[in-house]
Protein backbone atom coordinates (compact mmCIF):
# COMPACT_ATOMS: atom_id res chain seq x y z
CA UNK A 1 0.00 0.00 0.00
CA UNK A 2 2.87 2.49 0.92
CA UNK A 3 4.58 1.91 -2.23
CA UNK A 4 1.25 2.74 -4.45
CA UNK A 5 1.13 6.21 -2.15
CA UNK A 6 4.69 6.88 -3.12
CA UNK A 7 4.41 5.81 -6.30
CA UNK A 8 2.02 8.27 -7.32
CA UNK A 9 3.24 10.73 -5.14
CA UNK A 10 6.37 10.74 -8.36
CA UNK A 11 4.11 10.87 -10.54
CA UNK A 12 4.14 14.39 -12.90
CA UNK A 13 0.96 16.43 -11.83
CA UNK A 14 -1.92 16.73 -14.77
CA UNK A 15 -1.26 19.90 -16.76
CA UNK A 16 -3.96 22.72 -16.10
CA UNK A 17 -5.62 21.45 -19.66
CA UNK A 18 -5.47 18.17 -18.90
CA UNK A 19 -6.64 18.06 -15.91
CA UNK A 20 -9.93 19.92 -17.14
CA UNK A 21 -10.41 17.27 -19.83
CA UNK A 22 -9.68 14.55 -17.50
CA UNK A 23 -12.51 16.39 -15.27
CA UNK A 24 -14.56 16.71 -18.56
CA UNK A 25 -14.55 13.14 -19.08
CA UNK A 26 -15.81 12.08 -15.94
CA UNK A 27 -19.71 13.11 -18.14
CA UNK A 28 -19.11 9.67 -19.71
CA UNK A 29 -21.21 8.99 -15.89
CA UNK A 30 -23.28 11.46 -15.65
CA UNK A 31 -26.99 10.73 -14.76
CA UNK A 32 -28.12 11.91 -18.17
CA UNK A 33 -27.05 8.07 -19.10
CA UNK A 34 -29.31 6.38 -16.31
CA UNK A 35 -31.93 4.28 -17.98
CA UNK A 36 -34.25 6.22 -15.93
CA UNK A 37 -33.36 9.55 -17.15
CA UNK A 38 -33.06 8.06 -20.97
CA UNK A 39 -36.34 7.01 -20.40
CA UNK A 40 -37.85 10.54 -20.09
CA UNK A 41 -36.18 12.15 -22.49
CA UNK A 42 -37.47 9.38 -25.00
CA UNK A 43 -40.45 9.71 -23.92
CA UNK A 44 -41.37 6.33 -22.38
CA UNK A 45 -42.38 7.75 -18.78
CA UNK A 46 -45.58 7.31 -16.85
CA UNK A 47 -47.34 10.23 -15.33
CA UNK A 48 -46.42 8.37 -12.07
CA UNK A 49 -42.84 7.91 -13.12
CA UNK A 50 -42.21 11.47 -13.97
CA UNK A 51 -44.21 12.84 -10.68
CA UNK A 52 -42.02 10.46 -8.82
CA UNK A 53 -38.97 11.98 -10.13
CA UNK A 54 -39.98 15.71 -9.74
CA UNK A 55 -41.03 14.83 -6.11
CA UNK A 56 -37.89 12.96 -5.60
CA UNK A 57 -35.43 15.66 -7.02
CA UNK A 58 -37.08 18.24 -4.64
CA UNK A 59 -35.44 16.78 -1.97
CA UNK A 60 -32.00 17.48 -3.64
CA UNK A 61 -33.24 21.01 -4.93
CA UNK A 62 -33.98 22.23 -1.29
CA UNK A 63 -30.54 20.59 -0.09
CA UNK A 64 -28.50 22.56 -2.55
CA UNK A 65 -28.66 25.80 -0.77
CA UNK A 66 -27.97 24.30 2.34
CA UNK A 67 -24.62 22.74 0.68
CA UNK A 68 -23.80 25.98 -0.88
CA UNK A 69 -23.87 28.02 2.71
CA UNK A 70 -21.92 24.80 4.39
CA UNK A 71 -19.18 25.57 1.55
CA UNK A 72 -19.07 29.19 2.90
CA UNK A 73 -19.18 28.62 6.19
CA UNK A 74 -15.97 26.55 5.59
CA UNK A 75 -14.26 29.28 3.42
CA UNK A 76 -12.39 32.44 5.17
CA UNK A 77 -12.00 34.00 1.74
CA UNK A 78 -13.88 37.17 1.63
CA UNK A 79 -14.46 37.08 -2.55
CA UNK A 80 -15.09 33.70 -3.02
CA UNK A 81 -18.12 33.97 -0.64
CA UNK A 82 -19.10 36.90 -2.82
CA UNK A 83 -19.53 35.01 -5.98
CA UNK A 84 -20.84 31.88 -4.33
CA UNK A 85 -23.59 33.17 -2.92
CA UNK A 86 -24.96 33.54 -5.56
CA UNK A 87 -25.92 29.79 -6.02
CA UNK A 88 -27.94 30.35 -2.48
CA UNK A 89 -29.88 33.42 -4.01
CA UNK A 90 -30.32 31.22 -7.05
CA UNK A 91 -32.30 28.55 -5.09
CA UNK A 92 -33.40 30.65 -2.15
CA UNK A 93 -34.82 33.83 -4.32
CA UNK A 94 -34.13 37.58 -3.52
CA UNK A 95 -35.58 40.73 -4.29
CA UNK A 96 -38.76 39.28 -5.59
CA UNK A 97 -36.80 36.56 -7.72
CA UNK A 98 -39.15 33.47 -6.95
CA UNK A 99 -35.92 31.13 -7.04
CA UNK A 100 -34.92 27.61 -8.01
CA UNK A 101 -37.17 26.06 -5.21
CA UNK A 102 -40.50 28.20 -6.36
CA UNK A 103 -39.66 27.13 -9.81
CA UNK A 104 -39.60 23.88 -8.99
CA UNK A 105 -42.56 23.73 -6.87
CA UNK A 106 -44.25 25.29 -10.00
CA UNK A 107 -42.61 22.38 -11.97
CA UNK A 108 -44.69 19.76 -9.77
CA UNK A 109 -47.67 21.68 -10.14
CA UNK A 110 -47.03 21.05 -13.99
CA UNK A 111 -47.00 17.10 -13.57
CA UNK A 112 -49.65 16.91 -11.34
CA UNK A 113 -48.66 17.27 -7.81
CA UNK A 114 -49.84 19.60 -5.71
CA UNK A 115 -47.66 21.77 -3.36
CA UNK A 116 -48.33 20.82 -0.27
CA UNK A 117 -47.11 16.72 -0.70
CA UNK A 118 -44.21 18.11 -2.40
CA UNK A 119 -43.17 20.31 0.44
CA UNK A 120 -44.16 17.62 2.86
CA UNK A 121 -41.61 14.90 1.38
CA UNK A 122 -44.03 12.37 1.88
CA UNK A 123 -42.83 11.08 -1.86
CA UNK A 124 -38.97 11.12 -0.76
CA UNK A 125 -37.35 7.50 -1.05
CA UNK A 126 -34.97 6.42 1.32
CA UNK A 127 -32.46 5.65 -0.66
CA UNK A 128 -32.98 9.53 -2.26
CA UNK A 129 -32.66 11.10 0.85
CA UNK A 130 -29.56 9.12 2.08
CA UNK A 131 -27.96 9.90 -1.14
CA UNK A 132 -28.71 13.61 -0.49
CA UNK A 133 -27.79 14.01 2.80
CA UNK A 134 -24.15 12.36 2.02
CA UNK A 135 -23.92 14.96 -0.14
CA UNK A 136 -24.63 17.68 2.00
CA UNK A 137 -22.99 16.10 5.01
CA UNK A 138 -19.73 15.75 3.06
CA UNK A 139 -19.85 19.42 2.02
CA UNK A 140 -19.70 20.20 5.80
CA UNK A 141 -16.96 18.77 6.97
CA UNK A 142 -15.14 18.66 3.59
CA UNK A 143 -12.34 21.34 2.90
CA UNK A 144 -14.18 24.63 1.38
CA UNK A 145 -12.08 23.97 -1.74
CA UNK A 146 -13.43 20.00 -2.31
CA UNK A 147 -16.51 20.67 -1.57
CA UNK A 148 -16.59 23.61 -3.83
CA UNK A 149 -15.36 21.43 -6.28
CA UNK A 150 -17.58 18.49 -6.16
CA UNK A 151 -20.37 21.02 -7.47
CA UNK A 152 -18.50 20.40 -10.76
CA UNK A 153 -20.86 18.27 -12.35
CA UNK A 154 -22.52 21.49 -13.14
CA UNK A 155 -20.05 20.77 -16.63
CA UNK A 156 -22.62 18.30 -17.65
CA UNK A 157 -25.75 20.14 -16.62
CA UNK A 158 -26.89 22.14 -19.34
CA UNK A 159 -26.95 19.31 -21.45
CA UNK A 160 -29.41 17.55 -19.38
CA UNK A 161 -31.73 20.88 -18.62
CA UNK A 162 -31.57 20.98 -22.84
CA UNK A 163 -32.71 17.66 -23.12
CA UNK A 164 -35.35 18.12 -21.06
CA UNK A 165 -36.67 21.18 -22.87
CA UNK A 166 -36.52 19.36 -26.30
CA UNK A 167 -38.17 16.56 -25.59
CA UNK A 168 -40.58 16.83 -22.47
CA UNK A 169 -42.99 19.05 -24.22
CA UNK A 170 -43.01 16.72 -27.45
CA UNK A 171 -43.75 13.24 -25.28
CA UNK A 172 -45.49 15.16 -22.60
CA UNK A 173 -48.12 17.14 -23.59
CA UNK A 174 -49.95 16.64 -20.32
CA UNK A 175 -47.20 18.81 -18.69
CA UNK A 176 -48.05 22.82 -18.13
CA UNK A 177 -45.60 24.24 -20.07
CA UNK A 178 -45.43 26.95 -17.60
CA UNK A 179 -43.58 24.42 -14.84
CA UNK A 180 -40.59 24.45 -17.24
CA UNK A 181 -38.94 27.54 -16.05
CA UNK A 182 -36.58 25.96 -13.92
CA UNK A 183 -34.89 23.92 -16.44
CA UNK A 184 -34.45 27.46 -18.70
CA UNK A 185 -33.23 29.35 -15.66
CA UNK A 186 -30.16 26.81 -14.94
CA UNK A 187 -29.10 26.82 -18.76
CA UNK A 188 -27.81 30.10 -17.90
CA UNK A 189 -26.73 29.71 -14.10
CA UNK A 190 -25.01 26.26 -14.42
CA UNK A 191 -22.81 28.18 -16.53
CA UNK A 192 -22.12 30.73 -15.03
CA UNK A 193 -21.64 28.81 -12.29
CA UNK A 194 -19.21 26.28 -14.17
CA UNK A 195 -16.78 28.84 -14.76
CA UNK A 196 -16.41 30.34 -11.14
CA UNK A 197 -16.05 26.59 -9.98
CA UNK A 198 -13.71 25.79 -12.65
CA UNK A 199 -10.96 28.13 -12.16
CA UNK A 200 -11.43 27.17 -8.49
CA UNK A 201 -10.59 23.49 -9.19
CA UNK A 202 -7.78 24.16 -11.79
CA UNK A 203 -6.08 26.25 -9.15
CA UNK A 204 -6.53 24.29 -6.02
CA UNK A 205 -5.40 21.03 -7.01
CA UNK A 206 -1.47 21.35 -8.52
CA UNK A 207 -0.53 17.63 -7.81
CA UNK A 208 -1.35 14.51 -9.12
CA UNK A 209 -2.42 13.01 -5.74
CA UNK A 210 -4.67 15.86 -5.01
CA UNK A 211 -5.68 16.04 -8.84
CA UNK A 212 -6.62 12.03 -8.83
CA UNK A 213 -8.50 13.33 -5.23
CA UNK A 214 -10.44 15.62 -6.75
CA UNK A 215 -11.50 13.36 -9.77
CA UNK A 216 -12.79 10.62 -6.96
CA UNK A 217 -14.88 13.66 -5.42
CA UNK A 218 -16.28 14.34 -8.60
CA UNK A 219 -16.92 10.67 -8.95
CA UNK A 220 -18.60 10.61 -6.04
CA UNK A 221 -20.75 13.45 -6.75
CA UNK A 222 -21.73 11.45 -9.73
CA UNK A 223 -22.42 8.31 -7.68
CA UNK A 224 -25.05 10.46 -5.52
CA UNK A 225 -26.66 11.17 -8.71
CA UNK A 226 -27.03 8.06 -10.14
CA UNK A 227 -27.76 6.59 -6.61
CA UNK A 228 -30.84 8.60 -6.52
CA UNK A 229 -32.05 7.54 -9.57
CA UNK A 230 -31.60 3.60 -8.53
CA UNK A 231 -34.20 3.90 -6.53
CA UNK A 232 -36.55 5.77 -8.31
CA UNK A 233 -36.21 2.80 -10.50
CA UNK A 234 -36.89 0.53 -7.97
CA UNK A 235 -39.91 2.21 -6.74
CA UNK A 236 -41.43 3.44 -9.87
CA UNK A 237 -40.32 0.94 -13.16
CA UNK A 238 -40.13 -2.45 -10.61
CA UNK A 239 -42.65 -1.71 -8.70
CA UNK A 240 -40.70 -2.62 -5.47
CA UNK A 241 -40.63 0.75 -3.21
CA UNK A 242 -39.21 0.65 0.41
CA UNK A 243 -41.19 -2.12 2.36
CA UNK A 244 -43.19 -3.55 -0.97
CA UNK A 245 -43.63 -6.65 0.36
CA UNK A 246 -45.12 -5.54 3.89
CA UNK A 247 -47.23 -2.73 3.03
CA UNK A 248 -48.43 -0.29 0.40
CA UNK A 249 -48.06 2.20 3.27
CA UNK A 250 -45.35 4.97 2.47
CA UNK A 251 -43.78 4.08 6.22
CA UNK A 252 -40.18 5.15 5.60
CA UNK A 253 -39.08 8.23 7.69
CA UNK A 254 -38.95 11.81 6.83
CA UNK A 255 -35.79 13.07 8.57
CA UNK A 256 -36.53 13.55 11.76
CA UNK A 257 -33.20 13.22 12.83
CA UNK A 258 -31.80 16.25 10.75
Amino acid sequence: MNSIVTERQDLAPLSRDEFERALRAKGDYYHIHHPYHRAMYEGRCTPEQIRGWVANRFYYQISIPVKDAAIMANCPDRETRRLWVQRVLDHDGYDGAEGGIEAWLRLGEAVGLTREEILSQEHVLPGVRFAVDAYVNFARRATWQEAASSSLTELFAPTIHQSRLDSWPQHYPWIDANGYQYFRNRLTEARRDVEHGLSITLDHYRTRESQERMLEILQFKLDVLWSMLDAMTMAYELGRPPYHTVTDARVYHRGLWQ
